[in-house]
């Protein structure tokens, strides 16, 4: 079972993935892990798409497994025949709330204004509040529908604002249908 789980920034892509992943018993990427060089700050060089293809290609091998976050427009290799697709949807506002207490906890201070992270934190927060405008050059909502609708796997969506047990089995539910 291959399952790729897409959707905005703090959704709940990631979070359902690796639950997902640990009660399958499947390896879980986040393409995020690949998607960025590491630096200090991190999130500031991206890697070149071809390198991200292939180490992330590298890490599965032939397993099964649950990958994470968005890799549409250069990682189609990485999502050809998967079984199954999971669209995660969860409020803007909730979305920006998970953002900063995620950005919080992980770097503190650093976020904040006069941290040498704040420049960073304030651009991704400006980035991930226009999801949902169509005409917005980044990731968004209608981008991700127009991709959706292109494909071939079953497509799972699930609401990211009910509990992870809920989400858990929801896609669960939607592995059982594609194991048939």
């Amino acid at each position: 079972m291959r399952i790729y789980m897409t959707g905005a920034s703090c959704a709940g892509v990631t979070t359902l993935g690796q639950n997902v992943a640990a009660l399958l018993g499947v390896r879980h990427i986040d393409v995020d892990d690949f998607y960025w060089m590491p630096t200090d700050p991190p999130f500031t060089t991206k890697r070149p798409a071809i390198e991200r293809v292939s180490l992330i290609q590298q890490k599965f091998g032939d397993e099964d497994w649950v990958l994470t976050g968005s890799c549409m427009g250069w990682g189609d290799a990485l999502i050809t025949g998967v079984d199954l697709i999971v669209f995660v949807v969860t409020p803007t506002p909730v979305r920006l709330e998970r953002l900063a207490a995620r950005e919080k906890e992980r770097f503190g201070n650093r976020i904040a204004p006069g941290g040498d992270m704040h420049g960073i934190h304030v651009a991704f927060r400006d980035w991930a509040s226009r999801y949902d405008n169509p005409n917005f050059a980044g990731r968004n909502r209608a981008w991700h529908e127009a991709w959706l609708s292109e494909q071939n796997a079953l497509i799972l969506r699930v609401d990211g604002m009910n509990v992870g047990e809920k989400m858990v089995a929801d896609v669960v539910g939607a592995v059982a249908q594609v194991s048939q």
